[in-house]
């Protein structure tokens, strides 16, 4: 097991994943610089491997395994993004998966996990998902590869952190979507201990809130029911792991209501010209809505565009808000 706030399990991940996954360009708006008020960076996960930065941790992970927890193959429970960088991994890996996702999972992102080769199991929510990935790891004997609470997924995720430092050297804050906490959690661990001025603020869905919750409670909770049109960051709870790390790095975690994400997605849209799904636009939802501050010390403020998997059929609902 590696330590999962050492900035060194980050630079592995590095590393093993080089070569087998894209560095995603950074994209600039002026429009949007004028909007928000203050210079802006957009890392583009929307052009990753599978369409998201998923496939970072997923991979990472799957390199790590020991040949017999490969050999009994890999299950994993998903929205969506997950589902398809687990099963991508897996055939990189040599080995089969399968993905538990929600009933409610957008066609789109289920017929993308079915395309990478996994086997797809549908359930009532994520809670029910989560319940059933562990009993198919129990029971028939798979390896589970956890969305976000696991070191090496977190490293993985944090490799997004090491590129940004390197391609927006003036960087001031990152602001990050949080669903289960891996992608903000492995940007403290990696960005913010070679970087500890840059601040990293976490955004997610008001109806989705279990970092916020957690926070506040202090302690890691799980919510009893989940609803955004962000499906991405509809994890029903934060991470054992990850959220102590959001705890003691992060600068602060804010919701967005979903009216505002559609909004989000909207400018991102018109001025950018990139078609994002909703988690990915929470961050810019946050900055026109002054649940973030405007910056202090006139550096830029990166965005990281989490995904770009959208049902083409639910864009004029979403950009609505509904």
């Amino acid at each position: 097991m590696i330590d999962p706030i050492a900035v060194e399990a980050v630079e592995r991940a590095a590393r093993q994943i080089a070569g087998q996954v894209h560095r995603t360009p950074i994209h600039t708006c002026r429009a949007l610089d004028r909007r928000a008020g203050s210079p802006l960076a957009f890392k583009c996960e929307t052009f990753q491997k599978t369409g998201s930065y998923k496939v970072r941790g997923a991979l990472n992970r799957a390199l790590t395994l020991p040949d017999e927890a490969l050999a009994r193959g890999l299950v994993t429970v998903s929205a969506g993004n997950h589902a398809q960088a687990v099963a991508w991994a897996a055939q990189r890996a040599g080995t089969h998966s399968v993905v538990v996702m929600p009933e409610s999972a957008p066609r789109a992102k289920v017929e993308g996990a079915r395309g990478y080769g996994a086997r797809v199991v549908l359930v009532r929510d994520a809670a029910a998902a989560f319940e059933e990935a562990e009993r198919l790891a129990a029971e028939e004997g798979y390896t589970l590869l956890h969305p976000f609470d696991d070191p090496h997924v977190i490293a993985g995720q944090g490799t997004v952190g090491l590129e940004i430092l390197s391609q927006v050297p003036d960087v001031e804050r990152v602001v990050v979507p949080v669903g289960g906490g891996g992608l903000i959690a492995g940007t403290c661990v990696g960005l913010g201990a070679l970087r500890p001025e840059v601040e990293i603020w976490g955004v997610e869905p008001s109806g989705a809130a279990a970092m916020r919750a957690s926070l506040d409670q202090g302690k890691p909770v799980r919510l009893t029911r989940v609803a955004s049109i962000a499906d991405g960051l509809a994890a029903p709870m934060a991470g054992a792991l990850t959220y102590p790390i959001v705890r003691e790095r992060a600068r602060d975690v804010v919701t967005v209501e979903d009216a505002e994400i559609g909004d989000a997605m909207r400018w991102i849209l018109e001025r950018a010209k990139l078609v994002v799904e909703p988690a990915a636009a929470a961050g810019l939802a946050a900055l026109l809505a002054g649940r973030i501050p405007p910056p202090t010390g006139g550096g830029v403020t990166v965005l990281i565009l989490s995904g770009g998997n959208v049902d083409p059929d639910r864009i004029p609902a979403l950009l609505r808000g509904t």
